[in-house]
């Protein structure tokens, strides 16, 4: 299950919503620069390094090997989960899985303000630079907080050249090897009973006849390779990155879930063709209460684009789409799909291939009747306005997918399944 636009498209409350059908939830690329929303009794829960099967104590939640971790951040969720009465002993950690360092967040951070007008827009949680490092093979791993020699051996070699980093090129301070072995160290400690070979325990679980969700953070328009570079997070956030960040080959995978949100949202900078300014912008904005779950900073809004879900529906392989937030759109008269952009004279109907042509595209709409009925009581398909209707139809033959789950309120009990079967177990 991933993101087909640039992320916040309500992939926890799906998660939430289907885990349960599931023996094991695998979080297999990013790190706390992604946030899912889940609602656990009266509580709103924030998480974004654990996955959204933790709430069942039935299911194995798995962080894996494609994932980075800031274990001071992971134990934090854990201590608050703990606190709430959920359970966290059945959470397991990749040993393969890379760990973020302080020197990561503070590379981080200035690296953006090096960048000025021109930055990324990252969280500056340290991921980017901690993935840079998975990359030059000098990177630290969860196995390596289990050895004290090992951890201070490769820290050392880190730190002749982050220091040099941190106090030459960017005047920030240095780092000891006492220092952050002091507390990495103890967060190995702490994490020892979760660490795992996950790839092995995953591959055992799928032939034993185990149901397993892979759950992605962002988007397909931050992956890496296929999202809007260099606009983009640090992984693989496509169906592919599920076969790398866990160890489960293609064969393995059988669906392919697209959550997108019914308008379109975006967080950080980047082109977004669709974005309004005016004040249909902000009604979906504030009807929407669309701020980043990590960042809490306000998302830009805008109409629905067919042509980068349509994009996602190819590159993801998608069987299924969970359409999310319908609701927000029943304060509208009229409501626009872009079907098309316009760039130097030029009609696409497909994701441009060149850069300059994408970041310069107009919108091409198409206009349907709203239904301005408040939806968020329907609890099956043809409950929903004949206007609902037609609307989630043309998102269907856009994108070439069913949607099997829409989405008609915050709470997990206003969903609608629409072909998507729960398991018989």
């Amino acid at each position: 299950m991933l993101g087909t636009q640039w992320g916040d498209e309500g992939k926890g409350k799906v998660t939430d919503l289907i885990s349960q059908d599931f023996d094991y939830v695998v979080r297999f690329q990013g790190g706390n620069n992604a946030g899912h929303t889940v609602i656990h009794g009266d509580t709103k829960l924030a998480l974004h390094l654990i996955p959204s099967g933790i709430l069942y104590p039935e299911i194995t939640p798995v962080i894996g090997n494609g994932c980075v971790i800031d274990p001071k951040v992971l134990i934090g969720e854990m201590d608050k989960l703990e606190e709430l009465g959920i359970q966290t002993s059945q959470l397991r950690i990749s040993n393969n899985a890379h760990v973020i360092m302080p020197y990561h967040r503070d590379l981080d951070g200035a690296f953006e303000r090096r960048l000025g007008a021109n930055e990324i827009g990252t969280t500056r949680r340290g991921i980017g630079p901690c993935y840079q490092d998975k990359a030059a093979r000098t990177g630290i791993r969860i196995q390596d907080l289990l050895d004290e020699h090992i951890f201070r051996e490769k820290l050392e070699t880190a730190l002749l050249e982050k220091n040099a980093l941190l106090e030459k090129i960017y005047d920030l301070p240095t780092y000891t090897v006492d220092q952050i072995a002091e507390e990495y160290l103890a967060y190995g400690d702490r994490i020892r009973p979760l660490v795992c070979e996950s790839a092995q325990m995953l591959n055992d679980a799928a032939k034993a006849g185990k149901w397993i969700l892979f759950e992605g953070a962002q988007g397909t328009q931050l992956d890496i390779d296929h999202g809007t570079y260099p606009f983009v997070t640090s992984s693989n956030c496509t169906a592919g990155g599920a076969c790398t960040g866990t160890g489960i080959g293609p064969t393995g995978i059988d669906r392919v879930i697209g959550v997108v949100k019914a308008y379109m949202t975006r967080v950080g900078s980047g082109p977004f063709p669709t974005e309004l300014y005016d004040e249909d912008g902000k009604t979906l904005g504030t009807v929407g209460a669309e701020f980043g779950v990590t960042t809490g900073r306000p998302r830009r809004c805008g109409w629905y684009d067919a042509v980068i879900v349509k994009y996602a529906a190819e590159v993801n392989g998608l069987t299924d789409l969970a359409v999310t937030k319908l609701d927000v759109l029943s304060s509208f008269d009229t409501i626009k799909i872009c079907v098309a952009y316009e760039a130097d004279g030029k009609r696409y109907e497909n994701v441009p291939s060149q850069q300059t042509a994408f970041h310069h595209a107009k919108p091409i709409y198409e206009e349907l009747p709203g239904w301005k009925e408040d939806i968020t009581g329907c609890r099956t398909y043809e409950e929903l306005p004949a206007n609902a209707r037609a609307y989630i139809e043309r998102l269907e033959e856009l994108a070439g997918v069913p949607a099997s789950i829409i989405t008609v309120g915050p709470d997990r009990d206003q969903t609608i399944l629409h072909g998507w079967k729960t398991r018989q177990r």
